[in-house]
C-alpha cells in the first residue's frame, strides 16, 4: 500500500500575529525537507477535502462550530485567547485541516494507504469539545478517532508526543471507552495538565524539564506499549508534536531527531503486528523551522523504508 501524504493550500493562508511561533512558514520548511531528503519520491500526494459538518459534530459542540466558521474578518484578527486568533483564512484552513484526518481514515480502513501523514495546521489537539485555544480551533486527530468509529471500528488509540499535553483530546474523549490517549508532555508547562496516569482510558506520563531522551524513551516503552497491548487497538492515531526537541523555544525536554525515528519504528512495528498497518499522523507542534523539519523527515523515514 501507498505512503500518503494530506495537505491543503488553505494551511499557508492562516497566518496569526506577526512573529507568531504558529505561523505558515512552518509547513514550507517541512516541504522543502522532503523534497530535498528525497523522501518526496515515496510519498502519494493528496489534497486535504473540507470535513463534513457531521464529522466536526462527533466531537465539537454546534456552537463552537457555528463560531469558528462564521469568523471570517475581512481585515485583522479575531483574537480567540490571548494566544489564538483568526484571520480571514483561518476557517478554510481549520476545516480542511480537520478533514485531511477524515480522509486519512478512509484510505487506510480501505486499503489504499499504510501510512499517512496529514502536513497541515491549524494544529488541533488543544481544540476542545466546546472551545478553541492554544493555537487550535477543531481537534484534527479526535475528528479522525471519531470518524474511524464511526466506520466500524471498535477500538483506536491516540498516541500523542507534543511537548505540550492534549487536553482537548482528553476533554472529548474522556468518557468514551473505545478510546485510548496515551500522551507524553512536558510539566510544569502549557496547558499546565497535571496528569491522571490511572484515569481509565488514558496513560498520562509528564517528563519534568530537562529529562531528555531516556525518560522519554522509557515512557513509550514501560508505559504506552504494554496499555496498547492490552487495549488492541485496530487504528494508531498519532497527534505529531516535535516541539519537544532540544532546539524548540517553547520547551525544554531536549529531545533530538533520532527519538523521533525511534518514535516512528515503535509505531510502525506495533501496527504492522496489532493493526493491519494503519497508522494516520497529523502534525500538531514544532516551533523551531531546523528542528521541525528535520524531526518530521525522521519519523516519517521508518514507515517509509528509506
Amino acid at each position: 500500500m501507498p505512503n500518503v501524504w494530506i495537505s491543503h493550500a488553505s494551511s499557508r493562508r492562516h497566518r496569526m500575529e506577526d512573529g507568531h511561533p504558529e505561523c505558515p512558514e512552518r509547513l514550507a520548511v517541512v516541504e522543502d525537507r522532503l523534497v530535498s531528503s528525497g523522501l518526496e519520491l515515496f510519498l502519494e500526494r493528496r489534497e486535504a477535502p473540507a470535513a463534513p459538518l457531521e464529522a466536526l459534530l462527533r466531537v465539537h459542540e454546534a456552537d463552537h462550530v457555528e463560531s469558528v466558521l462564521r469568523t471570517h474578518p475581512e481585515q485583522g484578527l479575531v483574537h480567540i485567547d490571548p494566544d489564538t486568533s483568526m484571520n480571514a483564512y483561518t476557517a478554510d484552513a481549520a476545516l480542511h485541516a480537520a478533514g485531511a484526518g477524515v480522509l486519512g481514515v478512509e484510505l487506510a480502513m480501505n486499503k489504499h494507504a499504510g501510512f499517512v501523514f496529514c502536513g497541515v495546521r491549524p494544529p488541533g489537539h488543544h481544540a476542545e469539545r466546546h472551545r478553541a485555544m492554544g493555537f487550535c480551533f477543531f481537534n484534527n486527530v479526535a475528528v479522525a478517532a471519531a470518524e474511524a468509529l464511526a466506520r466500524g471500528l471498535r477500538r483506536v488509540a491516540i498516541l500523542d508526543f507534543d511537548v505540550h499535553y492534549g487536553n482537548g483530546t482528553a476533554d472529548i474523549f474522556r468518557d468514551d471507552p473505545r478510546v485510548l490517549l496515551c500522551s507524553t508532555y512536558q510539566y510544569p508547562l502549557y496547558p499546565d495538565w497535571h496528569g491522571e496516569p490511572d484515569a481509565p482510558g488514558r496513560v498520562d506520563v509528564p517528563l519534568s524539564p530537562g529529562d531528555g531522551s531516556d525518560c522519554y524513551r522509557t515512557a513509550v516503552q514501560q508505559r504506552w506499549l504494554p496499555a496498547l497491548e492490552k487495549f488492541a487497538p485496530e487504528m494508531l492515531l498519532v497527534s505529531a508534536g516535535f516541539d519537544a526537541h532540544v532546539r524548540d523555544p517553547l520547551s525544554d525536554l531536549r529531545l533530538v531527531e533520532d527519538d523521533f525515528y525511534w518514535t516512528g519504528t515503535q509505531i510502525r512495528d506495533f501496527a504492522a503486528k496489532r493493526c493491519e498497518g494503519r497508522v494516520v499522523a497529523t502534525l500538531e507542534g514544532g516551533y523551531d523551522p531546523y528542528a521541525l523539519a528535520v524531526c518530521v523527515e525522521s519519523f516519517v523515514r521508518p514507515f517509509i523504508g528509506a
